[in-house]
């Protein structure tokens, strides 16, 4: 998920396409299990500063459908199409001491353990092995998120990571 419009708004997924005639919407989730951002009310998107309210939504498929209010056929449905779906920060779970959620990430300064700056986390990716940290810098690098091995540190107040990763590599 990424931070990237009002302070306290993150994207968690997108619509990406149309699904029959009567206003259902395909859904692209970035949320964990996939089908988990079913379970947000509202949504708002786009840059829409007024939620939509999820009528209904289901696997299909591979994917996700669902229903938003004021939605009730196709034409409506195809205006949807490409826009972001943002929750508010506060509709998250709480998290336990230590843990953050992927959006926590996205900006922060990554360093290795010598003070050497690699750059700033661009984005992150889900592997069948682990995390991935797109990190920009002189160069594009990927790191393994795996704890205590790559990621030593995480300091969301400072906005820096340290990791044990060679420069060269």
């Amino acid at each position: 998920m990424e931070e990237r419009t009002r302070p306290g708004m993150l994207v968690i997924g997108r619509i990406s396409g149309l699904y029959g005639v009567r206003g259902w919407v395909k859904v692209f989730s970035e949320t964990e299990p996939r089908d988990k951002i079913l379970t947000y009310r509202p949504w708002y998107l786009g840059t829409a500063r007024a939620p939509r309210g999820l009528v209904a939504g289901r696997p299909q498929g591979k994917g996700l459908v669902a229903r938003l209010e004021g939605c009730e056929d196709r034409d409506q449905a195809a205006a949807l199409v490409g826009l972001e779906i943002r929750i508010r920060r506060s509709q998250l779970p709480p998290l336990q001491a230590g843990e953050f959620y992927w959006a926590d990430l996205i900006g922060l300064c990554v360093e290795t353990l010598d003070g050497v700056s690699l750059g700033r986390v661009e984005r992150l990716l889900a592997t069948a092995a682990n995390d991935v940290l797109v990190v920009k810098g002189d160069r594009e690098r990927l790191l393994p998120f795996v704890w205590d091995q790559v990621v030593t540190d995480v300091a969301l107040d400072s906005g820096r990571m340290r990791v044990d990763w060679d420069p060269e590599f």
